[in-house]
């Protein structure tokens, strides 16, 4: 498995290593690996070769107070409510409170997602199998602004090619010639 480098490193682990153990100059090893002097007296320096985290120690909003996080977590383990009912609910209360800066607080106090409750949704079934050119073919009615149309829809159910023309009128004669084309 490879290294995951942020974009503006000069180095690489193997080359952080080599660093830490040279006993060659500053200046030799800056020009032997391309990099600044200032590089490499930090690496020398370091007792890891990976890159240290960047970003803030403890993360946190610039637009909120923690008292308005604190209002927002407990509204949203209380309530259990999806974001944008959150959002409506506690603009009037907060009024600057924006849908973005919400998703990054429930990100942030881990409550970004709501849990997954039993029975919320059907279990999913698998498809039965068919072979190669199973075609299931549908007639559905398009509006449109000129009128009414008829889609015919056929679906390969295993490589899922779909063939589909669109026709005034869906007649038996209209439904032979587009099972036959």
């Amino acid at each position: 498995m490879g290294q995951v480098l942020h974009g503006s490193a000069t180095t690489t682990e193997a080359v952080r290593r080599a660093i830490q153990h040279s006993q060659e100059s500053l200046r030799t090893l800056s020009k032997r690996y391309g990099i600044n002097q200032k590089t490499v007296a930090k690496w020398r320096k370091r007792s890891s070769v990976a890159d240290l985290p960047t970003g803030p120690k403890e993360p946190r909003s610039t637009v909120l107070s923690v008292e308005e996080e604190a209002v927002i977590v407990a509204f949203r383990r209380y309530t259990l409510l999806p974001l944008d009912d959150c959002l409506y609910a506690l603009q009037p209360t907060i009024p600057h409170l924006t849908r973005s800066s919400l998703h990054r607080c429930l990100q942030r106090h881990g409550i970004g997602r709501l849990p997954d409750v039993e029975g919320d949704r059907p279990a999913k079934k698998k498809f039965k199998s068919y072979p190669i050119g199973y075609f299931h073919i549908d007639i559905a009615e398009v509006r449109t602004e000129q009128g009414k149309l008829h889609m015919f829809v056929a679906i390969d159910r295993t490589s899922k090619f779909a063939f589909v023309e669109l026709h005034e009128k869906a007649t038996t004669a209209v439904s032979r010639e587009f099972l036959c084309a």
